[in-house]
């Protein structure tokens, strides 16, 4: 298999579309990192660990909001991401709220293998959160991480379960589980204004009204044991793995029920799934 690059550039005209209107409903978010709100949940905190002095490159970076919450905590960031809006405005928001990070817009596969070539090597390598699905290619992927992770560097991923990603919006079974399988949808949706301050904890704003998106998505089905297998095959090293039975901040299907810590749970009839999981995978040194 390889990276399926007509699809990529499909995604990359999607996010595009989708991006302003997201940033919409975040108000000022230079001013909200200035002032100390972190957009990282304690999941991911946990998993990668002190960052400060260390190098983090953030693939699939989306507006870089996480990538310079992660620079607030005293890394030295880079974020790569396909989306021309994306990095854009994670440009825009590194030089307003005085937080420095370098963005690239690139696609992650083209990135990895020019950063691998020149040399360039990082502390941590991280993903999150609707970031695997955009994936064409996971052993391409997994040998790119390797190549740009410093010996004893770490790669630490948190992301909606591949369980989660099978069920329809009334929870039952309906897609593929893993397999690569390409799924095409109707585009990257206002996802932030469904989830309103689970998202925008600092204050949501109405924003954009009711976005459709005229760009459609594609998207790829991969098995837990995929993903890990793909990276173990690259020569990492597991460390961590974890599985949590709600979702942080994303309301991904109706009536889901909101606790503490802005996690999102399935509806009280029905029995707890996992719909996160946390990675954590090492470059021996």
């Amino acid at each position: 298999m390889a990276p399926s690059k007509d699809l990529h550039e499909a995604n990359r005209r999607s996010w595009n579309e989708a991006t302003p209107a997201h940033n919409s409903h975040k108000g000022d978010q230079a001013r909200a990192l200035r002032e100390g709100h972190c957009t990282l949940f304690p999941e991911e905190q946990e998993l990668v660990g002190d960052v400060r002095g260390q190098s983090l490159v953030h693939l699939l970076c989306n507006s870089g909001q996480d990538t310079l919450s992660f620079a607030a905590k005293g890394a030295r960031v880079t974020g790569v991401d396909i989306s021309d809006e994306a990095i854009a405005f994670a440009r825009s928001l590194s030089e307003a709220s005085g937080l420095p990070g370098t963005f690239v817009r690139q696609d992650v596969y083209d990135w990895l293998a020019a950063a691998s070539a020149e040399g360039t090597r990082y502390d941590v390598a991280f993903s999150s959160y609707g970031a695997m699905c955009w994936l064409s290619d996971l052993g391409a992927w997994a040998r790119g991480l390797a190549g740009v992770l410093a010996p004893g560097g770490r790669f630490v991923v948190v992301d909606f379960h591949p369980l989660a990603l099978t069920l329809d919006e009334q929870w039952r079974l309906h897609y593929p589980y893993g397999g690569g399988v390409h799924v095409e949808t109707a585009g990257v949706t206002d996802y932030v204004a469904q989830a309103q301050d689970a998202l925008v904890p600092w204050g949501f704003k109405e924003g954009v009204k009711d976005f459709r998106n005229p760009h459609p998505d594609h998207t790829f089905q991969w098995g837990l044991g995929e993903i890990i297998t793909a990276l173990l095959s690259a020569g990492l090293r597991l460390e961590a793995l974890r599985e949590y039975p709600y979702a942080n901040g994303a309301r991904l299907f109706p009536r889901m029920r909101e606790t503490e810590g802005r996690r999102m749970w399935p509806p009280e009839e029905l029995p707890t799934i996992p719909l996160m999981f946390g990675l954590v995978v090492i470059k021996p040194a």
